[in-house]
């Protein structure tokens, strides 16, 4: 958005031409530039670029039910009985879900239906239909050792994120020392580092129950 500004006051001259000048109406601000001269600096920058990602690793639902029954069931961190219990109960159900979670996979039919199902030994058990899976693609959907590292990420991913949830904190640890402050601190943080480092590593093909969904799943 732009002003008129006047660059003489009054009519110059017989035409009446009038000069004027155009300006910003606001004027752009810079902010200064951060510098990381150490290599801490730029290690505690990259784990916070790569842990924003670490969510997209758990499932869509258990991480959406997790962040709206969490405050609730802490009352805001500030647990009796029940609400810790409730709260070791929310835990509990949903590290399990993002473990088992970790062996479902998905394929599109025919018709462009998505059908999900459990890998395992033999292939993809289907859960959601009746499908037997022809012989050459029955090979790729086979349980895998690489499932078991990707399940256990998963619920690694899942306690950082837990770790990084105050109110879960404040409910089970009201008043922490300072080494376990500290560990609490540092832990969440070695973790997104080690299982960034291993999601790039050894990727995972499978779109399990919800996991974002491929072209071709």
């Amino acid at each position: 958005m732009e002003t008129k500004v006047d660059e003489e006051a009054g009519v110059n001259g017989a035409g009446g031409a009038i000069k004027e000048e155009k300006a910003p109406l606001l004027k752009a601000q810079e902010f200064p530039e951060v510098e990381r001269n150490n290599w801490i600096h730029k290690a505690i920058g990259q784990t916070f670029k790569t842990t924003g990602h670490l969510a997209n690793h758990l499932p869509t639902g258990t991480a959406l039910a997790y962040q709206v029954l969490s405050p609730v069931l802490t009352n805001g961190g500030r647990c009796d009985l029940a609400s810790r219990f409730l709260t070791e109960m929310l835990v509990s159900i949903c590290a399990f879900t993002c473990f088992i979670l970790s062996f479902t996979d998905s394929y599109r039919d025919l018709n462009g239906t998505v059908c999900y199902g459990f890998a395992t030994t033999n292939g993809l058990w289907i859960i959601d239909g009746k499908a037997v899976l022809p012989k050459e693609l029955t090979k790729s959907y086979r349980l895998q050792f690489i499932d078991f590292a990707h399940a256990l990420m998963t619920l690694l991913v899942f306690g950082a994120v837990v770790m990084f949830d105050h109110n879960v904190v404040n409910c089970f640890f009201p008043q922490p020392s300072a080494e376990v402050a500290e560990l609490l601190t540092a832990l969440p943080v070695a973790i997104g580092v080690f299982c960034s480092m291993m999601f790039a590593t050894f990727p995972t093909t499978r779109h399990g129950i919800g996991f974002p969904l491929s072209a071709h799943c």
